[in-house]
């Protein structure tokens, strides 16, 4: 994916979360679906996620455009007889990572993305609230590639600068019954090795679900 012609004043200022709420280097991609965070709500849970559009595309083709698109409102529904069932469905998530390990990034950290839906933690609802959402393009059928982790490592390192102590989870954990993503083909254990974050903070654990 192509990089926007920004400016940076150091490569520390590219490879951060600046104080709007945008990583440097990622592509920006500004979606429409979403809002403010309740005053004074900072988050300390990231939710991950999988997306394919449409479902299993990525295996013969790129198909990010089509996620970026969805998010953005603008997926054209004639281009797949799946996207006419999701047409009016406004979601986003703050981040996604290809399959090639691209970062777009659509909702500032500070604003509240769409991407958890009805939701619980430990009791505390609305998960949009005070989460983080990423998006990795994949699906239940196939492992994700090795630059997903490597990136999502990073980010996660990023995010955990301004927000420490940030808690992990899958959609399917706050969401159960409703969502199964990321799926069996997601290995917590390698997400884990890759960032070092303490189990402690993935309280749903490191077995495969």
């Amino acid at each position: 994916m192509a990089r926007e012609d920004r400016f940076y004043c150091s490569k520390e200022h590219l490879d951060s979360l600046d104080d709007r709420g945008w990583i440097g280097s990622a592509a920006w991609r500004v979606s429409p679906n979403q809002d403010l965070r309740p005053e004074g709500l900072d988050p300390d849970l990231v939710v991950i996620h999988h997306i394919s559009l449409p479902p299993g595309g990525f295996v013969e083709r790129n198909c990010t455009q089509f996620i970026v698109d969805f998010f953005q409102n603008k997926l054209d529904s004639s281009a797949h007889p799946y996207f006419e069932e999701i047409a009016d469905h406004k979601v986003s998530s703050h981040f996604l990572i290809s399959r090639r390990g691209d970062v777009i990034q659509f909702v500032s950290t500070r604003n509240k993305a769409w991407h958890a839906g009805l939701s619980s933690f430990f009791g505390r609802e609305k998960c949009n609230d005070f989460s983080i959402g990423v998006e990795l393009e994949g699906d239940t059928e196939h492992p994700f590639e090795e630059i997903q982790y490597v990136v999502l490592a990073k980010l996660s390192m990023q995010l955990g600068v301004v927000y420490p102590n940030l808690q992990f989870a899958g959609h399917s954990d706050v969401a159960p019954g409703r969502k199964a993503d990321p799926g069996i083909q997601f290995s917590w254990q390698k997400f884990q090795a890759k960032t070092g974050v303490s189990v402690k903070n993935l309280p749903f654990g490191l077995d495969p679900r």
